[in-house]
């Protein structure tokens, strides 16, 4: 039955005011991007007059973008294939055997989600000093104390995620491989990996994207040496000036990482949310 006239009237109108919405924004990055200082910093206008790549030439020099860069991609890659690795292994865990205290365990990693990420800075800065001065192992202003931190927050709905995935997966698969002579872990490599890949693509994507963009405890716990992106763009804002071009010129190249992984890995990403959410 076709829908009423009026409602894909509505339809259209309600989208395309949602998708003004969405793109402003990114036109005002881009524009502003592509402008003088001195013509961002005075009245806006929508048409820019005269356009200039300057901006993006000026980002490199006028903070250590490219240093921040490497230390954020270091970070959240790692950050990333350990929270996948971990959450793998976990999840498999939990999902095919019985052992003591797995509702418990999985009761704990749920009830994580729970509290805002502010209440673990000051336990987790305490705990990295105090690690420092005890062993000589300097978490604090590292960026593997930077790794760990962010794996308390990627790693618990890590794992709830794969959780449910690797439960929608048939356990027949799992048996088929044990009587073919695989042993528990080959057969978690060769047969429940390979199905299970929309689910962990998802993580992947989520624990990157959280470790990306995360401001809060990278102001805390970098120092000059390990400080990221996230960090570094508020370089731009000195006590004289504020470059606005090369703010947005900056924002808009860091994004570039994250919004062409997500477009290569769309149907994946999409595929792990929904089937992990379906038993």
């Amino acid at each position: 039955m076709a829908a009423p006239r009026s409602f894909t009237w509505t339809r259209r109108v309600f989208l395309t005011l949602l998708t003004g919405f969405v793109l402003l924004p990114v036109y005002v990055m881009v524009s502003s991007s592509l402008k003088l200082l001195e013509d961002v910093s005075g009245r806006f206008h929508w048409l820019p007059g005269d356009l200039t790549i300057r901006p993006y030439i000026d980002i490199w020099s006028t903070v250590p973008l490219a240093k921040y860069f490497v230390n954020s991609l270091i970070v959240a890659g790692t950050a990333t294939v350990c929270s996948v690795v971990i959450a793998v292994f976990a999840a498999y865990a939990v999902s095919r055997y019985e052992f003591r205290g797995k509702r418990v365990f999985s009761v704990t990693v749920l009830s994580t989600q729970m509290f805002p990420g502010i209440l673990f800075l000051l336990p987790l800065f305490l705990i990295y000093v105090n690690i420092g001065n005890a062993t000589g192992v300097a978490l604090f202003g590292s960026r593997g104390g930077l790794v760990l931190t962010y794996l308390t927050f990627s790693l618990p709905f890590s794992i709830w995620m794969l959780i449910g995935y690797f439960d929608s997966v048939p356990r027949d698969l799992d048996e088929a491989a044990l009587v073919d002579g695989c042993g528990p872990l080959r057969a978690l490599f060769r047969v429940v990996v390979p199905a299970a890949v929309p689910g962990i693509v998802a993580v992947a994507v989520y624990a990157f994207m959280t470790a990306w963009g995360e401001v809060l405890f990278a102001s805390v716990m970098t120092n000059d040496a390990t400080r990221t992106l996230a960090i570094g763009l508020q370089a731009y804002s000195t006590l004289n000036d504020v470059y606005w071009n090369q703010i947005m010129a900056a924002s808009l190249v860091v994004s570039v990482p994250v919004v062409v992984g997500f477009l290569l890995l769309q149907r994946y990403l999409v595929a792990g949310l929904t089937a992990g959410a379906v038993k």
